[in-house]
C-alpha cells in the first residue's frame, strides 16, 4: 500500500525508543493498526532532527511489519529528561507500549480512512475496535499519559438567542450603562443641532439633508470597496460621485423648480436663465447620465470586469434605495417644516422608546436579524409613539413657522393662513365622566388625526427599514455602516428608518392633506416649463388685452 506524502507526515525517530512493532511518528505520536499488512515508508534524514539541518539529503528505506493499522495514532508522553519531547524514552514506560483497541478507538485522528478499506479491514472490525473499552471521549486513555485530540469543531459561536433562559439582550449586558450614556450624549448634541437649523429656516434644513446624503453615500460607496482593484482603476471612484450628483440635480430640480422660479422673478436675466434650465433640466440630467455610462464602458479593464460591474450595480442601488428616498424629505420641508419635523421626531421617539423599554424590560427577542430588539421594546415604543404623535401635532400646529409652506428659497419670516387643517375643532366629551372632571369639551386639530396615521406607520412599518439594514450588515459581516456618530454608528445607521418614513409622509401628504387646487405659482411653473419665450410674450399680451377689456 503506497502512502502519499500529503497523507502522512514524515516521521521523526526518537533514539532509544522502544516501539515494539509500532512506528513513532511526528512530535511523539505512535502509529498502530488493527489490520495486519506490510507497508513501506520513505523519509528524509533531515526530518530526524528538525532543529539541525543536514547538508546531505540521503534517502532511507525501511520496511516494518505491523500488527495494527497505521492510520490511527496516539501521543507518547515526553520523557522527563527532555522538555521538547524529542529524547530517549524508557522502554519500561507505559506510554511507549502498543496501544490497545480501546485507546486506539479514541486516538487523535485518522490520516486517511481509505487505507483501512483498501487493506481489507472491514467496517465491522473498525467499529468493534472503536467501541471497545469504557473510555469516555474527550478524556485521556488509561493506557497512556498523553492527551487526546478530536476532530476540529466549528468555530462559529452559537447565538445566545437559542438559550432557554432568553436572548442575550441589553438586560444582561455588562457595558449597557456606558453604552447608554454615550448614546444619550450623542443624541442630545444631534437634537440641539436640529433645533438650531429649524430656527434658521427651510434652506438650512435642506443643506443639512444634503450633507447627510453625502456622508451616507460615502459610507456606502466605501462598503464594498477593494483597495487593490481601485489602485488598478484610476478615476473609477469618481464615477460613483458623478452618478450621485447627477441624481441630485435631477431630483432637486424637479422638487424645487417652483421655489427657484419664485426666487428669481425680480431679475429678468436670471428669470430667463432659470426658465431655460427648468425646461431642459430633464435632457441635461439624461445627458450627464449617458456621459457617465460611456465613461464606465470606456474604463472597463480586463480581469476587473466583475468588480467594475458589481460597483456599477451597487452605485445604482444606493441611488435608488438611499438617495431617492431621502430626497422626499426636501419636498416635505418646503411643504411646511411640520411635515418634515413630525415624521422625523416620531422615528426618533420610537427609536429611543424601543431602546429604553428593551433596556429595562426586554426579555423576549423580536427578530433574529436584530438580536437586541425585543417585543417589550417594540410594544412599548408603539404606544409611546402614538401618544407622542397626537400631542406633538397639537403643539407644532400653533407655530406658523412650522406650518406655513415656503414658496421660494429665501430665509425670511413666514406669515400665512393656517387653513382648516390647523384650526382647532371642539368635541364634546361623553356624559359618563365624573362631576369633578371640569372639562366638558376638548379642542382637537384635524391634523392630529392625520398624526395618528403617521405614528402608526412610524411604530409598525418604519422599523422594518432598520431590520433591512441589520440584515444587510449581517450579510456582509460588519457591525455598523460607519463610526461618524459615537454610540450610534454612521449616518446610514441613523437614517435607515427615516428614509422609509420620509417617502410615506410625502405620499400621505399629497394624497390626503394637500388641497388639489391651481395656484399662481403652479400656473407660472407650467408656463416656464412648457412655453417658449415668444409664446410667453404672446400670452402676456393676450392677458393684458383681457384685463383691459374687463376694466
Amino acid at each position: 500500500v503506497a502512502i502519499r506524502k500529503a497523507d502522512l507526515v514524515p516521521p521523526r525517530i526518537i533514539p532509544g525508543a522502544a516501539v515494539q512493532g509500532e512506528l513513532l511518528g511526528p512530535q511523539g505520536f505512535l502509529f498502530g493498526d488493527p489490520c495486519p499488512f506490510l507497508f513501506s515508508l520513505s523519509y528524509r534524514r533531515q526530518h530526524l532532527l528538525p532543529h539541525r539541518r543536514r547538508p546531505h539529503r540521503r534517502r532511507r528505506h525501511i520496511t516494518i511489519q505491523h500488527s495494527s493499522h497505521p492510520s490511527l495514532y496516539r501521543r507518547v508522553a515526553p520523557s522527563p529528561s527532555s522538555s521538547t519531547g524529542i529524547g530517549p524514552v524508557q522502554s519500561g514506560d507505559p506510554s511507549t507500549q502498543p496501544a490497545g483497541p480501546a485507546s486506539i478507538s479514541h486516538s487523535l485522528g485518522i490520516i486517511n480512512p481509505k487505507l483501512a478499506r483498501r487493506s481489507g479491514c472491514g467496517a465491522q472490525e473498525m467499529q468493534r475496535d472503536s467501541g471497545a473499552g469504557d473510555v469516555t471521549p474527550g478524556t485521556p486513555s488509561p493506557t497512556h499519559g498523553g492527551r487526546l485530540r478530536h476532530r476540529k469543531r466549528s468555530s462559529e459561536v452559537i447565538s445566545d438567542v437559542n438559550k432557554t433562559n432568553g436572548a442575550n439582550l441589553l438586560l444582561n449586558d455588562q457595558n449597557k450603562y456606558k453604552s447608554m450614556l454615550v448614546r444619550t450624549y450623542s443624541s442630545l448634541w444631534m437634537m440641539a443641532g436640529v433645533v438650531f437649523l429649524i430656527y434658521m429656516g427651510h434652506l438650512y434644513i435642506w443643506a443639512m439633508v444634503v450633507i447627510i446624503q453625502i456622508f451616507m453615500a460615502k459610507e456606502l460607496f466605501n462598503l464594498l470597496r477593494k483597495a487593490n482593484e481601485d489602485r488598478q482603476l484610476p478615476g473609477f471612484r469618481m464615477l460613483n460621485w458623478h452618478f450621485f450628483f447627477t441624481a441630485m440635480l435631477f431630483t432637486y430640480g424637479r422638487f424645487l423648480s417652483r421655489q427657484l422660479v419664485n426666487t428669481v422673478t425680480s431679475d429678468k436675466l436670471l428669470y430667463k436663465l432659470v426658465g431655460g434650465l427648468i425646461k431642459y433640466q430633464m435632457f441635461i440630467c439624461y445627458f450627464l447620465y449617458i456621459a457617465g455610462f460611456v465613461w464606465f464602458i470606456v474604463t472597463l479593464k480586463k480581469k476587473a470586469y466583475k468588480y467594475q460591474f458589481s460597483q456599477y450595480a451597487w452605485t445604482h442601488m444606493i441611488l435608488l434605495l438611499v438617495f431617492a428616498q431621502s430626497s422626499f424629505t426636501v419636498a416635505n420641508i418646503f411643504d411646511g417644516i411640520f411635515w418634515f419635523l413630525l415624521p422625523a421626531s416620531l422615528i426618533a421617539i420610537n427609536d429611543v422608546a424601543a431602546y429604553f423599554f428593551g433596556f429595562f424590560f426586554g426579555k423576549t427577542p423580536l427578530i433574529k436579524l436584530s438580536p437586541k430588539k425585543t417585543w417589550e421594546g417594540f410594544l412599548g415604543a408603539s404606544v409611546t409613539t402614538m401618544l407622542s404623535a397626537f400631542v406633538l401635532a397639537n403643539f407644532m400646529g400653533h407655530f406658523q413657522w412650522l406650518t406655513c409652506p415656503r414658496k421660494d428659497l429665501s430665509t425670511g419670516w413666514l406669515h400665512c393662513d393656517p387653513g382648516l387643517m390647523f384650526t382647532p375643532e371642539s368635541y364634546d366629551l361623553p356624559g359618563w365622566l365624573p362631576q369633578w372632571f371640569s372639562w366638558r369639551e376638548v379642542a382637537i386639530m384635524p391634523v392630529q388625526w392625520h398624526a395618528l396615521a403617521l405614528g402608526l406607520f412610524a411604530s409598525i412599518i418604519a422599523p422594518f427599514g432598520g431590520f433591512f439594514a441589520s440584515g444587510f450588515k449581517r450579510a456582509f459581516k460588519f457591525k455598523d455602516f460607519g463610526d461618524s456618530i459615537p454610540g450610534h454608528g454612521g449616518f446610514t445607521d441613523r437614517m435607515d428608518c427615516q428614509m422609509v418614513m420620509a417617502v410615506f409622509a410625502y405620499i400621505y401628504y399629497q394624497s390626503f392633506v394637500m388641497v388639489q387646487d391651481l395656484s399662481v405659482e403652479t400656473i407660472l411653473e407650467q408656463i416656464l416649463r412648457n412655453l417658449t419665450g415668444e409664446e410667453q410674450q404672446d400670452l402676456y399680451e393676450q392677458l393684458g388685452k383681457l384685463l383691459a377689456r374687463s376694466n
